[in-house]
Parts: C-alpha cells; structure tokens; sequence
C-alpha cells in the first residue's frame, strides 16, 4: 500500500482492546482521533509514551479527541501493561499487523547487524471528518505527546 498523506481518508479498523471488546475507527465519527502505533509493551521506550499520553488525557478529551495506541501485542499483555503502569489510553492488539501494514508502519528495521520486520514509531492525528490531518513518522518519544496535543488545540481553534 502506498504511504498515507495528510488530507487521505484513514483506513477504518476494527481491533480487540485492553479491557475487552474492540475499538473501532468509525465509532469516534466527528472526533478527532490520535492513533499512535509503537513497537512493543513494557518496553522503556513505549512505556514513556503510554504514560506520556496517559498524563495528558484529560487535556486531550477536554480538546474533544481520543487516543488510542495500537501495537501487535495481545489484548492479554494490553492489559497488564496498562494495569502496571496505569495506562488510561485505549490499547489496540493489532497482532496480524494488518492496520499497521494499511497505515504504512509495518517497516523493515535492522538492530545490531540484524534485520526484521517491526512497527515504525508513528502517530497519526486524524480529523472528525475521517481525514488525516498530521503525521509523525520516526516519533522521538520525549516532548512528543504535548507536541500532538499543541497541534490538535491548534487544529480547533
């Protein structure tokens, strides 16, 4: 699939959560949407960004959005993750990789010498009316969920 752009309609998905039940992309129609893909639970580097976006959820919803993090872990490690940490973000089990490989994340990596197949850091804000509105490809994990916040207050204005 090609990349996505900023104006393109963002694929519509239906995902098991932590929790139970699914999350899905429709469901949220008129709302704006931040869908932040990450590699893996309980690793450093996405438990900051979960507990990053979790500090920031009031302020989120109180700008009218939701976030949801997707990555290919069960629904079963979701939810201990969320439980150890506090997580208040949805969390959605892609574990065929099928959104990420529609949202263009599922990437070819390589970590000391060694190549595979893994989730791209990416966050994708996406408009109430469907449209994907910006797009943070390589996401550096530190200032980036108030970065996403400043940009969604922004956008509503």
């Amino acid at each position: 699939m090609p990349d996505l752009a900023i104006g393109d309609i963002a694929p519509d998905f239906a995902l098991p959560r932590d929790g139970g039940g699914t999350v899905s992309l429709n469901s949220f129609s008129g709302k704006p949407v931040v869908l932040y893909f990450y590699p893996k639970d309980d690793t450093t580097a996405c438990t900051r960004e979960a507990i990053s976006f979790t500090g920031l959820l009031p302020e989120f919803e109180k700008a009218g959005a939701t976030v949801i993090g997707v990555s290919p872990d069960s629904v079963r490690k979701h939810d201990r993750f969320a439980q150890k940490h506090g997580l208040s973000v949805i969390l959605a089990s892609d574990e065929d990789t099928a959104l990420a490989n529609l949202y263009g994340v599922w990437k070819e990596k390589s970590m000391y010498g060694r190549t595979y197949m893994g989730v791209e850091r990416t966050t994708f804000l996406i408009g109430g009316d469907g449209r994907i509105a910006k797009i943070w490809p390589k996401v550096k994990v530190a200032g980036h969920a108030e970065e996403v916040l400043d940009t969604l207050k922004a956008s509503r204005k």
